[in-house]
């Protein structure tokens, strides 16, 4: 008898579901862009219009990375890095900061609190898509 891993067709194929993203933006039209390009590419989306949601967001979807804007009412971008990384039960997720801030000081900070890449907005919709699905090969080896 052959089994069939749960993940795998009958045919022995592992099934192509991309993993969950969490999309933490407070521009509707960034966070409505970025939800529409990660569904083209096939991943599940679950997005947010603030910090306090996205921390909300972790912890009921367990989403396999976040894109953060950094400048968000509430709780900031980078205050979901801290929360997400002190906290522990998401300390894998990867990270993406999605941001405004292009000084030096704000990408190595976002870097030494634990995100895994810094794009700077204005971006180009394909080279987040390739950066999201590097991102993830690297973190979900």
């Amino acid at each position: 008898m052959n089994r069939v891993h749960p993940d795998e067709s009958p045919t022995g194929s592992i099934s192509d579901r991309k993993p969950t993203v969490l999309v933490a933006d407070d521009d509707r039209d960034i966070r409505e862009l970025v939800a529409v390009k990660l569904r083209q590419a096939g991943y599940d989306v679950v997005a947010v219009a603030d910090g306090t949601a996205a921390v909300a967001a972790v912890r009921e979807h367990r989403p396999a990375l976040a894109v953060l804007d950094v400048m968000m009412p509430g709780l900031s971008g980078l205050d979901v890095v801290r929360h997400v990384r002190d906290e522990g039960s998401a300390a894998d997720m990867a990270i993406i900061l999605l941001t405004a801030k292009s000084q030096e000081f704000d990408i190595e900070t976002g870097f030494a609190l634990g995100a895994d890449d810094y794009i700077v907005k204005p971006f180009s919709p394909r080279e987040f898509v390739h950066r999201v699905n590097a991102v993830l090969a690297r973190t979900r080896g």
